[in-house]
C-alpha cells in the first residue's frame, strides 16, 4: 500500500536531484517541478495540480491521475495509453503534449485549452464531448477515434477522415473543414 501524501505544494524539484517519493498524493500542487526523464510508474494523482512542470518523458506505466490539472505544462512523448484507466481523468491548459499517446484512453469530457498536440496518437479514443480550443493538432492521429459532440470550432491543424472515425454532432468552424476533407482528395477554392 503506498503512502498518503495530501495537501501538499512542492515547488522547483528537480528529477535528478530531488526525486518524488512514490505515494498517493491528494490534493496537492506541484509548481514549477523539472520531473523530466523521472520514473512515475504506479504513483497516484488525485485532484493535483501541476503548474509549468516539465514531465517530458517520464514513465508513467499503471500511474493513476483523477481529476488532475496541468497548466503550462511540458509533457513531451508521455504514454497515458500506459496509465491506470481507473477513473482517469484530466485537463490541460496552455500544455505541449507533442508526441504524445492516449491510445485507448477514455477521454469523455476532456479539454484540451490552448495546447500543442503535434503527431499526439488518439487511435479509439474515446474523446464524446471533449474541447479542442485553440489547441494545434498538426500530425495528430485519430483513427477508429469516437469525436461525438467534440469541440473542433477553435482547433487547426487537425486531419481527420470522417468515414474512420465517430464524429456524430462534432462541432467545427466553416473555415477548418478542410481537415475533414484532405482523405477525399478533394480541392476546395
Amino acid at each position: 500500500m503506498l503512502k498518503s501524501i495530501e495537501n501538499q505544494k512542492f515547488a522547483k524539484l528537480k528529477s535528478a536531484e530531488d526525486s518524488l517519493e512514490k505515494a498517493e498524493y491528494d490534493d496537492c500542487q506541484f509548481i514549477d517541478c523539472d520531473f523530466s526523464g523521472s520514473n512515475f510508474r504506479d504513483y497516484v494523482f488525485s485532484e493535483c495540480t501541476f503548474t509549468n512542470c516539465n514531465l517530458s518523458n517520464i514513465e508513467i506505466t499503471n500511474a493513476a491521475f483523477k481529476d488532475v490539472k496541468f497548466t503550462n505544462c511540458k509533457a513531451l512523448g508521455l504514454q497515458f495509453a500506459n496509465c491506470n484507466p481507473f477513473l482517469f481523468e484530466v485537463a490541460f491548459n496552455d500544455c505541449i503534449l507533442n508526441h504524445c499517446s492516449f491510445y485507448k484512453i477514455n477521454l469523455k469530457r476532456t479539454v484540451f485549452d490552448n495546447c500543442s498536440l503535434e503527431e499526439t496518437d488518439f487511435s479509439e479514443a474515446n474523446l464524446t464531448e471533449a474541447a479542442f480550443k485553440n489547441s494545434n493538432l498538426l500530425g495528430a492521429i485519430f483513427d477508429k477515434t469516437v469525436l461525438e459532440k467534440v469541440d473542433f470550432r477553435t482547433a487547426k491543424n487537425f486531419r481527420i477522415n470522417p468515414s474512420n472515425n465517430r464524429i456524430a454532432k462534432a462541432i467545427f468552424a466553416t473555415d477548418n473543414l478542410i481537415g475533414l476533407l484532405q482523405d477525399f482528395n478533394i480541392h476546395i477554392k
